[in-house]
């Protein structure tokens, strides 16, 4: 179970403060639901440990994750910006996510091939970033996250800009980690991403 109990942030810039508390269990979503410039990003930057919280708790299994370094925490994110290293190609950015190194077995090399072929990507291993429109790079940074293979999802409009019938595959394969006992917590406008991939909801 991931709970987060009365996590509290203030913007110096402009004093407002959020606070957060809720619970998912293990193998569910939650669906973060308000206005833009509620809180859902900083929600999801706190629990990924870009943001220190003034207050409260994160725990996961029972164990308190907050002073975690990102890297240590057992979540991986999906943010809006994409984050892929521009000076890397395709194939290299997924698999920073699975090896810091790259010292990827045969296996997650077949992974890596194996998804962008799920994800309409095929042949765009070896491509840039700069190379890709932004409904490409969404989904590249949708399939490291995947394949990274961390308990915890952080999902920050995932599926914006995205075609029907990708966006369709898309959630097809974020259910399969439901089904894999991964949690999410998502932030989204869309109501048929919310209704298809949620079991609960938090409105802020």
């Amino acid at each position: 179970m991931l709970e987060v109990r009365n996590l509290t942030f203030t913007y110096p810039s402009n004093d407002r403060t959020w606070c957060f508390d809720f619970q998912v269990d293990r193998g569910q979503c939650i669906a973060i639901d308000g206005p833009s410039g509620s809180g859902k990003s900083t929600l999801l930057s706190l629990l990924a440990g870009f943001l220190p919280p003034a207050d409260g708790t994160i725990t996961w299994l029972g164990q308190t994750v907050d002073q975690l370094a990102p890297w240590q925490r057992p979540m991986t994110s999906v943010f809006q910006e994409h984050n892929l290293f521009e000076h890397l190609d395709v194939q290299t950015n997924i698999g920073l996510g699975m090896h810091p190194g790259m010292k990827l077995s045969h296996e997650q090399n077949q992974a890596i091939q194996t998804g962008l072929q799920r994800v309409g990507l095929a042949g765009y291993g070896e491509r840039m970033p700069s190379a890709l429109s932004g409904g490409q790079r969404q989904r590249v940074a949708l399939l490291r996250a995947l394949l990274r293979n961390q308990p915890v999802l952080l999902l920050d409009e995932p599926l914006t800009g995205l075609d029907e019938d990708t966006r369709n595959t898309l959630r097809a394969m974020l259910l399969e980690q439901k089904s894999q006992g991964i949690t999410m917590v998502l932030a989204s406008h869309d109501e048929e991403d919310k209704q298809v991939l949620a079991d609960s909801q938090w409105s802020l």
